[in-house]
């Protein structure tokens, strides 16, 4: 990947903050700076910059480059691509509106539905059609192709989707059909669905080609320049983008499927969680990430976070599966709410708080930034509520405006209700932690997951402000702030591998097994990720792994199932049926007897090999009460009123340090509250541990 001892380094774009983190060895040099949203590559550059002359090295000596963003997302919630045309097969123009038909909210008469990418008139139909086999009922009419194209141009279109019916078993059409408008709209790109996501069900397939497609030329423009920008300032390194799925790919491959980046960033963050769980032994971890614009929140069991093949973005109701636009590609599973630092806090007509997911973001940035913002932020609130110690903050090179960020809260929170401005700060932060709370229980319980028991492990620029609160109400005893937790995800992108996964729908039933149509499909499979994964990793040893996605004859819905890797037999049929009877049962309790098995699509994923990391003994106790460097008043939520908090600087400690909650641990991008109700200990790692202490009156929610 890059030559040993050659420096690393990795780029976060969040919609406050761009993290910034530089590996020179086992030396760790991280920085945070205000995203730029109208271009920004500047905002990544000047990070860059930064990190480079506090390591005194120079572009050459960069041997690595990881990107992550979640501009795809944001482009996708704020409805801000590109004017994008869905060619479709005649009679199917509807699909992406029809959805599933059903009622996600069951007692809603004014259910508000997700509004598609691309509205009815630019969703445009060709005459062909295409049996599930993949055979032609009816032969591609191109002059039908042809007559779109003044349309094409009358209406501007920027970027073309084509999602035609059963193009997952025969993409013939489709490219067909690729080929006549590139030669007639000669610069406009266009997303096949048989390339994006080759996979049965129409909606899904359909509705994840037109989000890469409107995301496409922005996405990729952007790309383009901050690649450019690079070299020009002398970096000569691969440069490598985080997906979605928790590895990296390259540039080519991202500016073709930009939405597997949707999630980059905050994959990166469930990375570094299950590394730091595989570090200290951990079974069961809760990876909490809160920046600047959201709070992400994922389940990690046996060192592993939970994956997923869909993801629905744009939700129109907060917590309900299949209120928002289904993608589907590899992802880690979260759950993810409008929850950050810049979350902007609002008082209803029924004189309740409310807080997100409209955000401040970098500009005009919290009231205390001073930037000219002035609505009230959760950040505000922290400041209001002497969690955020203004000598401190961003290392000094930010000046707090206490009295903007007072002024804000109360006249947008603290008037209206009658609060001082103190109480209206506590009420904005004790609702954002509810409701990272309420998300907390409610994507366990759909997973069947227990929250119990769980160790937190909390990072971003806001997590561990909010991290014991958020610990008291979940009932966890146990809180992780890792080193540098403010640049969490940028850390854990350095912890990635190479990796692509490919899907394809090849539909057997295991009475009529064909290991060859397997063997034909998966081999396929492998040299197409073989050949992406190449040209970021040309000599390195590779791992793969496969599943196949199976459900009893005649259900709706499938799981997934271990395949072996090496050449599929006969015999194969039992061991697929004994694996897909193995994890039906642990999911329902039971099997189905006499009923015939199908499997609809395969998985194969290959990657480059990552080095274990190091598990660490026995957490040390024995250390040393450091001396406090000074006293602040801050209001603890689980006591209900104003305690003095000693403050200190995380770099000033040693391992085995302890300190008594309540407590403030600052550091260069983010601040650790450690309230009344836990202690904190320095592990060997310099990881802080908030552990609750038994008996304790902070203890309570």
């Amino acid at each position: 990947m890059q030559a040993r001892g050659a420096a690393r380094l990795a780029v976060d774009i969040g919609g406050t903050f761009t993290d910034i983190a530089l590996e020179i060895g086992a030396q760790r040099i991280t920085t945070k700076v205000l995203t730029t949203p109208r271009a920004p590559e500047d905002g990544v550059l000047a990070g860059i910059a930064r990190v480079l002359e506090e390591g005194g090295i120079a572009p050459a000596d960069i041997g690595i480059i990881i990107h992550g963003t979640t501009l795809a997302t944001n482009a996708l919630i704020e409805r801000k691509g590109a004017k994008t045309a869905l060619v479709v097969t005649e009679g199917f123009r509807d699909t992406v509106e029809m959805a599933y038909e059903n009622r996600f909210e069951q007692y809603d008469v004014n259910v508000d539905r997700p509004r598609p990418l691309v509205p009815r008139h630019l969703r445009l139909p060709v005459r062909e059609r295409l049996t599930a086999a993949g055979e032609a009922l009816i032969p591609l009419d191109e002059q039908s192709v042809r007559d779109l194209v003044p349309l094409l141009r009358e209406n501007a279109i920027e970027s073309i989707a084509v999602g035609l019916i059963h193009s997952y078993a025969n993409p013939a059409h489709e490219q067909r059909i690729a080929e006549i408008l590139r030669d007639e709209l000669p610069g406009v790109p266009i997303s096949l669905s048989s390339e994006v996501c080759p996979e049965i069900r129409e909606y899904e397939r359909q509705s994840t080609t037109c989000a890469n497609a409107y995301v496409q030329p922005l996405i990729g423009r952007y790309l383009t320049r901050l690649d450019a920008q690079l070299r020009k300032r002398g970096f000569t390194c691969p440069f490598f983008l985080m997906t979605s799925g928790g590895g990296l790919t390259t540039l080519d491959t991202a500016v073709r499927f930009p939405i597997r980046l949707v999630e980059s960033g905050p994959a990166g963050g469930a990375i570094l969680a299950s590394r730091i769980a595989t570090e200290l032994g951990l079974e069961e971890v809760l990876s909490y990430d809160m920046g600047g614009t959201t709070a992400k929140i994922c389940l990690i069991d046996g060192m592993t976070p939970l994956k997923s093949r869909t993801f629905e973005v744009d939700r129109v109701y907060r917590f309900k599966r299949g209120s928002g636009l289904p993608v589907r590609i590899p992802v880690i599973e979260m759950v993810e709410i409008g929850a950050g630092g810049g979350s902007i806090a609002h008082v209803d007509a029924m004189q309740r708080i409310n807080v997100g997911p409209r955000s401040a973001g970098s500009q005009p940035g919290p009231a205390c930034y001073g930037h000219g913002g002035s609505e009230p932020t959760v950040t505000d609130a922290d400041v209001m509520m002497g969690r955020i110690d203004p000598a401190r903050f961003a290392e000094g090179a930010v000046d707090l405006d206490l009295d903007a960020a007072a002024l804000a809260v109360s006249g947008k929170v603290g008037d209206p209700l009658g609060l001082a401005a103190p109480l209206a700060a506590f009420g904005i932060c004790e609702i954002v932690d509810e409701n990272m709370a309420n998300a907390a229980r409610v994507h366990a319980i759909e997973w069947g997951k227990d929250v119990a028991r769980r160790t937190m492990i909390a990072f971003g620029g806001a997590a561990p402000l909010h991290a014991a609160r958020l610990a008291e109400k979940l009932g966890l005893d146990t809180v992780i702030v890792p080193k540098g937790a403010g640049v969490g995800s940028a850390i854990g992108f350095l912890q990635a591998p190479i990796a692509y996964e490919v899907v394809r729908s090849r539909y057997m039933r295991l009475s009529a097994f064909s290991p060859a149509l397997a063997n034909e499909a998966l081999d396929a499979m492998r040299a197409e990720a073989d050949a992406v994964v190449r040209m970021g990793a040309p000599d390195e040893e590779l791992s793969e792994s496969r599943q196949a996605f199976m459900r009893y004859a005649g259900q709706g819905h499938e799981i997934s199932v271990d395949v072996p890797v090496r050449a599929i037999v006969d015999a194969d049929a039992d061991v697929l049926k004994q694996a897909f009877e193995a994890a039906y049962t642990a999911l329902y309790g039971r099997i189905i007897p006499h009923l015939d098995i199908e499997i609809l699509s395969w998985t194969l994923t290959l990657q480059t090999r990552v080095a274990e990391p190091v598990r660490i003994g026995p957490l040390r106790t024995d250390g040393p009460v450091p001396q406090a460097s000074g006293i602040r008043l801050v209001f603890d939520p689980g006591l209900g009123r104003e305690v003095e908090a000693g403050t200190f600087w995380r770099p000033d400690l040693s391992p085995g340090d302890r300190i008594h909650g309540p407590a403030l641990i600052a550091e260069p991008q983010t601040t650790t509250v450690v309230s009344a109700a836990f202690d904190a200990t320095v592990d060997d790692l310099g990881y802080l541990v908030l552990q609750r202490r038994a008996n304790t009156e902070g203890a309570a929610s």
